[in-house]
Protein backbone atom coordinates (compact mmCIF):
# COMPACT_ATOMS: atom_id res chain seq x y z
CA UNK A 1 0.00 0.00 0.00
CA UNK A 2 2.60 2.48 0.69
CA UNK A 3 4.60 1.93 -2.05
CA UNK A 4 1.58 2.63 -4.26
CA UNK A 5 1.62 6.34 -2.40
CA UNK A 6 5.44 6.37 -3.28
CA UNK A 7 4.33 5.86 -7.32
CA UNK A 8 1.05 8.16 -7.19
CA UNK A 9 3.17 10.78 -5.66
CA UNK A 10 5.89 10.56 -8.51
CA UNK A 11 2.84 10.34 -10.89
CA UNK A 12 1.32 14.08 -9.85
CA UNK A 13 4.45 15.46 -9.30
CA UNK A 14 4.95 14.71 -12.78
CA UNK A 15 1.79 15.75 -14.01
CA UNK A 16 2.09 19.55 -12.09
CA UNK A 17 5.36 19.71 -13.10
CA UNK A 18 4.02 22.91 -15.77
CA UNK A 19 3.42 25.16 -12.61
CA UNK A 20 5.80 25.44 -10.08
CA UNK A 21 3.38 26.35 -7.49
CA UNK A 22 1.16 23.65 -7.57
CA UNK A 23 4.33 21.27 -7.98
CA UNK A 24 5.46 23.18 -4.62
CA UNK A 25 1.70 22.32 -3.16
CA UNK A 26 1.71 18.84 -3.87
CA UNK A 27 5.13 18.22 -2.78
CA UNK A 28 4.34 19.69 0.75
CA UNK A 29 1.84 17.16 1.15
CA UNK A 30 3.52 14.26 -0.29
CA UNK A 31 6.21 14.93 2.25
CA UNK A 32 3.55 14.37 4.97
CA UNK A 33 2.23 11.43 3.64
CA UNK A 34 5.18 9.55 3.36
CA UNK A 35 7.07 7.36 5.34
CA UNK A 36 10.79 8.53 6.23
CA UNK A 37 12.75 6.07 4.00
CA UNK A 38 10.26 7.34 1.04
CA UNK A 39 11.08 10.74 1.40
CA UNK A 40 14.74 9.98 0.56
CA UNK A 41 14.04 8.14 -2.39
CA UNK A 42 11.54 11.40 -3.22
CA UNK A 43 14.47 13.38 -2.77
CA UNK A 44 17.10 11.25 -4.89
CA UNK A 45 13.95 11.02 -7.84
CA UNK A 46 13.21 14.77 -7.67
CA UNK A 47 16.89 15.37 -8.38
CA UNK A 48 17.11 14.03 -11.50
CA UNK A 49 13.89 14.80 -12.37
CA UNK A 50 14.26 18.52 -12.09
CA UNK A 51 17.82 18.30 -13.30
CA UNK A 52 16.80 20.38 -16.47
CA UNK A 53 13.65 22.06 -14.63
CA UNK A 54 15.28 25.23 -13.13
CA UNK A 55 11.97 27.00 -12.41
CA UNK A 56 11.28 23.82 -9.86
CA UNK A 57 14.52 24.24 -8.26
CA UNK A 58 13.11 26.60 -5.46
CA UNK A 59 10.37 23.59 -4.30
CA UNK A 60 13.93 21.33 -4.04
CA UNK A 61 14.15 23.68 -0.53
CA UNK A 62 11.38 21.55 1.26
CA UNK A 63 13.21 18.34 1.04
CA UNK A 64 16.30 19.69 2.18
Amino acid sequence: MARAMFEYTKTVLQKVSFNSELFCKELEKSLSRLLPYEIKELTIWLKQFTANKPELYSCMALVE
